[in-house]
C-alpha cells in the first residue's frame, strides 16, 4: 500500500501518525503542511513582507470568500475568519 504524503513526512520526521491530536491536524489553525523545521509558515511570510503583510492576509481573505462556493465549503470560510482575525490582531497591535 501507498502511503499518503502526509505519512511519509511523518515517517521522516519520526512522527507516528496516531500520536497526532486534534490541534495537530487542524487544516484551518496549524495545517501540518505549513509547519516545517520548526516555523510556521505565516511567521516567516510575516518577517519576509513586513510593513505589506497586511495586504497578504487582505489578499487571502479574499481568496477563501470568494472561492468558498466551489472549494471547500465552510472550510473556506473558516480560513477566511482565521486571517481576518490575524489581520485585527496585527491591527490592534500596531494601535497600542
Amino acid at each position: 500500500m501507498d502511503a499518503t504524503i502526509k505519512e511519509r513526512i511523518e515517517f521522516e520526521k519520526g512522527i507516528n501518525i496516531d500520536d497526532f491530536t486534534a490541534e495537530e491536524s487542524d487544516m484551518v489553525n496549524h495545517p501540518p503542511h505549513y509547519n516545517q523545521k520548526g516555523i510556521e509558515c505565516i511567521d516567516a511570510i510575516q518577517a519576509a513582507t513586513d510593513t505589506g503583510f497586511e495586504y497578504y492576509l487582505q489578499g487571502n481573505i479574499m481568496k477563501y470568500l470568494w472561492r468558498y462556493r466551489y472549494k471547500e465549503g465552510s472550510q473556506d470560510l473558516k480560513k477566511a475568519l482565521w486571517y481576518l482575525n490575524k489581520l485585527i490582531e496585527i491591527k490592534d497591535a500596531n494601535t497600542s
